[in-house]
């Protein structure tokens, strides 16, 4: 009885201390594969771009929160903001909360966190046993409208992602799943933060692999690189020109991430 008894007890703390991570696990949606043909990529030898394959994904439905990011700091104590590296993060990491545990404001638990950096997004992400979108991965799913799984040539579409752009800061972020739902059942690719990508500085590699981008260094050589009239194409550019700025321990205001990973079954 008495072995019984303590099997019981270390059952209840073992439980008790994992509920910070049970409380981040994120409501997901299946994407079905398909295939990208992006402005960006050089065309091959035979004069035809290369188109990538994108394999079935379970994706987080909305950006992660500062409230699921909470959670993931009290089960994991090296990435509070007086525990981490610099090399890991800037001084602005999590600069919106108040302290290690607490944000300024409560209003925010519902919106986004941002300010931080790929480390430890990724870090959040590998605790759930996934990982962060790939460039490609994220490019694909953010294609889709309300009503089409490609809208890159929708004009309304289009225009409502410039328009974001050049929002000014804002003093609190909305909540998430607050701006727009695509076609996959996904939140706010567009119009609330930008997110976080896992190969975001490979735009200017040149190779052959799947994460490898060959980016058209042509794009940033005048004008007649770019049709800044091609909305499709000047809202990519925004986006590649923004990952470009990038490091791994950057940390903006505006800047935070989903979770994905590949559909086995």
């Amino acid at each position: 009885m008495k072995t019984a008894g303590r099997k019981i007890i270390l059952f209840l703390l073992s439980f008790l201390l994992a509920l910070p991570l049970l409380a981040q696990i994120p409501a997901t949606v299946k994407v079905p594969g398909g295939s990208l043909n992006p402005f960006w990529l050089k065309p091959q030898g035979n004069g035809k771009k290369k188109i990538y394959l994108i394999p079935s994904l379970i994706v987080q439905t909305h950006q992660v929160t500062n409230g699921e990011f909470q959670a993931f700091l009290k089960a994991r104590p090296e990435w509070r903001r007086s525990e981490i590296s610099p090399l890991l993060a800037e001084s602005s990491y999590l600069e919106q909360w108040k302290d290690d545990l607490s944000l300024k404001d409560d209003r925010d638990q519902r919106s986004p966190v941002t300010s931080v950096s790929w480390f430890a997004a990724r870090a959040y992400c590998e605790n759930l046993q996934m990982r962060l979108p790939t460039i490609a991965e994220w490019e694909y799913l953010a294609a889709a409208s309300e009503k089409n799984f490609d809208a890159n040539k929708e004009p309304a579409f289009l225009e409502r992602i410039l328009n974001w752009y050049g929002q000014p800061k804002a003093d609190h972020l909305p909540p998430v799943k607050s701006i727009y739902k695509n076609k996959y059942g996904l939140y706010d690719l567009h119009g609330l933060v930008w997110e976080w990508v896992d190969d975001f500085n490979s735009n200017f590699v040149t190779g052959e692999s799947r994460e490898d981008f060959s980016f058209n260094r042509d794009l940033f050589c005048g004008a007649g690189s770019l049709n800044a009239g091609d909305k499709e194409n000047y809202a990519a550019f925004m986006r590649f020109a923004f990952r470009a700025s990038l490091k791994g321990n950057s940390t903006l205001w505006n800047l935070g991430f989903r979770c994905v990973k590949e559909n086995s079954k």
